[in-house]
C-alpha cells in the first residue's frame, strides 16, 4: 500500500483556529502560484479523500481538471465529496495517462508516504507536459509543531505514515534531478515548489 490509514481528512475537518489558519495560508499560496501561470489540463495525483480537490475546483473552474487516487475507499469518498470531478484510481508510481498528457500536475502531502518518491517523480515527469506543483512537510519543523501540540509523541512527532522526512534544501535537491524549479513557497509548515518539465 502506498499511503497508510492516517487520517488525511483531519486538519481540513478541525476546528482548530490555528490549524484552519495555517491550511488557508496555503491554499492562498497555491492559488497565487497557479494565477502566474498558464496551462488548461490538469491532473492531481493522490487526491486523499478529495478535500484538497474542493479546493482547487475553486481556482481551476474554467481548467480540465481530474483528480486520481491510490486507495479504492479513498477514490469513493473523493468522488462524493465532488462529484463534477473525474476520479479514477490508479498508482502514482505508474499513472494510466499518456506522456505529456497534462499541462499541470499537482500532487500535495504525496510524496511524503512513499518508500520510493524517485520512482513516483520520474512518473510525474513523463506524464506532465509544462509544470508539477509539489508540496510537503518542511523538516525538522513539522515534527518539532507536532511535538508542541503533543501529537505522536512516541514517534518524535513523526505524523504516522510518513516515511520521508525532507529539509527543503533536500526537497529542492531531490526535485532537481527531474524538474527545473521555478518557484519555492515556504507557508509554514509546508514546503511548495513549483518545477517545470527539463
Amino acid at each position: 500500500m502506498e499511503r497508510s490509514k492516517e487520517d488525511f481528512a483531519e486538519k481540513y475537518l478541525t476546528s482548530n483556529f490555528l490549524i484552519r489558519f495555517l491550511l488557508r495560508r496555503f491554499f492562498n499560496q497555491i492559488q497565487k502560484i497557479l494565477s502566474e501561470i498558464n496551462f488548461k489540463k490538469v491532473l492531481e495525483v493522490g487526491c486523499g479523500p478529495g478535500f484538497s480537490t474542493q479546493y482547487l475546483k475553486e481556482f481551476l473552474k474554467d481548467k480540465d481538471f481530474e483528480a486520481s487516487e491510490f486507495r479504492e475507499d479513498l477514490v469513493k469518498e473523493a468522488q462524493k465529496n465532488n462529484p463534477e470531478v473525474k476520479i479514477c484510481q490508479e498508482s502514482i508510481y505508474e499513472l494510466k495517462r499518456e506522456s505529456n498528457s497534462f499541462d499541470l500536475i499537482i500532487a500535495f502531502e504525496v510524496l511524503e508516504h512513499l518508500e520510493k518518491p524517485e520512482i513516483a517523480l520520474k512518473e510525474l515527469q513523463r506524464v506532465t507536459s509544462k509544470y508539477c506543483l509539489l508540496s510537503v512537510p518542511n523538516e525538522p519543523l513539522w515534527r518539532i509543531l507536532n511535538i508542541c501540540r503533543l501529537k505522536y509523541l512516541k514517534n518524535f512527532g513523526n505524523t504516522p505514515g510518513h516515511l520521508q522526512h525532507w529539509s527543503k534544501k533536500e526537497f529542492q535537491k531531490l526535485v532537481n534531478k527531474y524538474f527545473e524549479i521555478v518557484k519555492i513557497k515556504i507557508p509554514l509548515p509546508w514546503q511548495i515548489i513549483l518545477a517545470k518539465k527539463y
